[in-house]
């Protein structure tokens, strides 16, 4: 497990357990913390105790150090201090004696689930310009086509006048002569024979003109959705300032059923906090019950801008699809620990990058607010940090397959965390 990965989720709370024997005289009561193991979140297995002091089962540590043997760099996930050789492991014998013996008191950890990063793969830039590149090849070859039913109305059109001469030569053939008529020829005695000459005309022409106009429909209808396919596949250019972030900021509310019961809205369900006491929700299927979580009310289509104003110790900013497991630990519900989420977390005046449960560490100015800008069609994501001037943090570069949602979520390792806080700012 790297060092700093969130332990965003947690049932745990401090339980003071009475010791028997002699430190159960002395009155000494110990936390779940004491004896807890900070990368499994159970209560220590074959405890081995570290240089730095700290504490853990002898396979999780194990398992955290081989996940750093290519940085030849070993450390300890709690306090991060280093260690250029891999440390000899021996079991602290008195603090597993200590843990038998708590277990006889019925004291019990609630199992968690493990976390692991390492590094991002970001999609190249190249990708666009390809997909550009084939967009132009594709409107090179509707044009064309376009063209060649231009040549094909004309040679309808020639056909129509060809229709038009050959029935008035045959006109002419079955009236090969007339003779002139006499000025005592009344109009009444000249005989005419029947129209049915210009019946076969007329429906010859008919025909032509509904061919006609079926395949200018069909071809319509081709011409109005490739147009359409080309505005969304070639959108406006990313804003790169502020106000141009801004022309697309979004009214955005976090939503009370997704909530978990130690986190407070307030300010029009746009602030939340975390608070020591359960707060009275009442219950609902999309409420997170493990990760002190919550998502927004609205779905984020299109392009959106939005910017949260963060207090505390540790505050996650994030984007989620709907469907992100609400039970789960921190593979399955955390923000981040999924490939259902993205989340940036702002850790003391640092930043690091989560999804699907990898970590990118992450450069950049610290400051108490943060800006989020999404093209959900365009598959972007991107962080900046907002002061007097806006910094890109990180910039993700995806294809999201369903409607995303705002995220804020909370460092809750043993609920130690009260007053931390974080608003969606009003922007308009």
């Amino acid at each position: 497990m790297p060092s700093g990965f969130p332990a965003l989720c947690s049932d745990l709370e401090t339980v003071p357990t009475q010791c028997s024997g002699e430190m159960a005289q002395k009155g000494v009561q110990l936390s779940q913390e004491t004896i807890s193991c900070l990368i499994c979140q159970d209560l220590l297995k074959d405890p081995v105790t570290l240089t730095c002091g700290h504490s853990y089962c002898m396979k999780c540590i194990k398992s955290h150090w081989d996940t750093e043997d290519e940085k030849t760099v070993y450390s300890c996930p709690q306090c991060r201090q280093t260690f250029t050789a891999r440390p000899d492991l021996r079991k602290n014998t008195m603090l597993a004696d200590l843990v038998e013996e708590l277990k006889k008191t019925g004291l019990q950890a609630a199992p968690a689930d493990h976390c692991y990063a390492g590094s991002e793969d970001v999609a190249s830039a190249a990708e666009r310009s390809e997909k550009q590149r084939e967009l132009e090849v594709s409107r090179q070859n509707i044009q064309q086509r376009i063209q060649d039913r231009e040549k094909d109305v004309k040679l309808l059109q020639q056909e129509v006048e060809a229709i038009n001469g050959s029935d008035h030569n045959q006109f002419l053939h079955d009236y090969p002569s007339l003779s002139p008529l006499s000025e005592s020829t009344h109009s009444s005695s000249i005989k005419i024979r029947p129209l049915r000459y210009f019946e076969d005309v007329t429906v010859a022409v008919s025909e032509v003109r509904d061919k006609l106009q079926d395949v200018l429909r069909e071809k319509w209808t081709n011409i109005s959705q490739t147009v359409t396919e080309v505005d969304v596949l070639l959108p406006e250019p990313e804003p790169k300032t502020r106000a141009e972030f801004l022309k697309y900021s979004c009214d955005i509310t976090l939503d009370p059923n997704t909530a978990n019961t130690r986190l407070l809205l307030s300010d029009g369900n746009r602030k939340v906090t975390v608070t020591s006491q359960t707060n009275p929700y009442s219950s609902h299927p999309e409420r997170f019950t493990k990760c002190f979580q919550v998502l927004s009310k609205e779905s984020l289509t299109g392009r959106c801008y939005w910017e949260v104003e963060k207090k505390g110790f540790r505050v996650y900013v994030a984007v989620s699809y709907k469907n992100i497991s609400r039970a789960g630990g921190l593979n399955e519900g955390a923000f981040g620990g999924n490939d259902k989420s993205w989340m940036l977390d702002c850790f003391n005046n640092s930043y690091n990058f989560y999804y699907n449960n990898v970590c990118t560490p992450v450069s950049g100015p610290w400051s108490s607010r943060v800006g989020v800008y999404l093209d959900n069609r365009a598959g972007i994501l991107s962080f900046y940090s907002i002061s007097e001037t806006m910094t890109l943090l990180h910039r993700v570069q995806t294809t999201f397959t369903q409607p995303l949602h705002a995220g804020l979520g909370f460092y809750n390792l043993f609920g130690i965390f009260v007053g931390d806080s974080a608003e969606l700012c009003k922007l308009k």
